[in-house]
């Protein structure tokens, strides 16, 4: 399928390095609205630039979108690019309130056109594994999930030294104005949401525990101001219950535990495509219950493609692998692994506990979607 890349900013070097074990995607050509950055890109990457968005849609050649532009832009970019007649793969959120997802969401189907949505990671061989293990009932049957989505004490780090392969910086601003919850919550959401199925309602609670982020940037100021904390408790219709943290403002911790009847699940980072998958089962000694002090590893299943490779402190995210997903799917005529309805519902659910910071916290969910099916190389 060829593509074209709208928004060259930080993030789009790493979409750009795993394109590489995608080959039957064809990049095309990017645009980014600072033009000296789009060239700048394309040089990095021997591609070429588009002098404006509506250039991209009249290219008869590019078939789908990959909307990298900043979370506050992608409603309007995705628009432009549906009624272009281009499909569209858009960086979380899909749309920053529910009215433009929905929008968006309605124009595709009267287009035909798949609109989807990131993170793709649940496509990883870890959630994938993980899936695998619930249909089999490795702990018995699951009654409560615990995730952690903790990035460290951003607001102390070194963030202005953060630069992408191309020395793009990271937009601490933007990211800082968004929130944790609306980039990070989607990650263990989505996962939960393909073990699980469709969510029924969402309890949440969001605080700014650090006002004061842009101090040491003298002459800027957020415009936005976003939870930096945020903890919810979703309730499947299935009856597993789960409650799920973010925060910038804590010791880095992407613990993921499945506590079955029998034992948990568990990972600890949703960010390595091929984090070790274990399990420990309860045992009873005397005359109570414990975890049995060995973990059970289980192994993850052969990919199909080349697998991302693990860096030391750093874990190679395959960006791309959503992308190739829906193309995949477009090309063979079957329905793709991510489905439009599902991006949604992931949405809804993160914007319900980004908007608790201004709200009760409690939100009944309008959204649903088709079960979907494990990866045929997992099953």
């Amino acid at each position: 399928m060829n593509v074209a890349i709208v928004g060259t900013g930080y993030v789009a070097d790493a979409y750009l390095k795993s394109l590489t074990r995608h080959p039957e995607m064809t990049l095309l050509g990017v645009f980014d609205k600072l033009p000296e950055r789009a060239q700048a890109f394309a040089a990095f990457h021997h591609t070429r630039t588009y002098p404006s968005l509506q250039a991209v849609g009249d290219d008869p050649q590019v078939q789908m979108i990959v909307n990298l532009t900043n979370p506050r832009d992608h409603y309007e970019v995705s628009k432009a690019m549906l009624l272009a007649g281009k499909h569209v793969y858009s960086e979380k959120p899909m749309a920053m309130n529910m009215d433009h997802a929905r929008e968006l969401m309605a124009l595709a189907q009267a287009k035909g056109l798949q609109f989807v949505s990131a993170p793709c990671t649940v496509l990883s061989e870890t959630c994938q594994t993980l899936w695998r293990e619930v249909r089999q009932e490795t702990v018995g049957r699951v009654r409560v999930v615990y995730a952690e989505l903790d990035d460290g004490h951003i607001y102390q780090d070194q963030y202005e030294k953060w630069v992408s392969s191309l020395g793009t910086p990271w937009p601490y601003k933007d990211e800082f104005e968004v929130g944790c919850t609306l980039e990070h919550a989607g990650y263990y959401v989505s996962w939960m949401l393909a073990w699980f199925g469709p969510a029924k309602s969402v309890t949440a609670f969001a605080s700014v525990q650090v006002p004061d982020k842009m101090d040491r940037h003298p002459g800027e100021a957020l415009d936005l101001i976003s939870a930096d904390f945020s903890v919810a408790c979703i309730q499947f219709h299935n009856g597993v219950v789960a409650r799920l943290t973010c925060s910038i403002c804590a010791p880095h911790n992407h613990q993921l535990r499945i506590y079955g009847d029998k034992g948990y699940l568990g990972t600890d980072e949703c960010w390595n495509y091929r984090a070790p998958v274990f399990s420990r089962k309860r045992i009873k000694l005397r005359s109570r219950f414990i975890y049995n002090p060995f973990k059970t590893k289980h192994p993850h299943p052969p990919l199909p493609y080349p697998a991302p490779a693990q860096k030391v402190g750093h874990y190679d995210m395959d960006f791309f692998r959503g992308p190739a997903e829906v193309a995949a799917a477009l090309r063979e005529g079957r329905p793709s692994a991510l489905t439009p309805e599902f991006a949604l519902h992931v949405n809804e659910i993160s914007i319900a506990i980004h908007e608790a910071l201004h709200s009760k916290g409690h939100v009944e969910l309008t959204t649903t979607f088709e079960p979907l099916q494990p990866m045929k190389w997992a099953r």
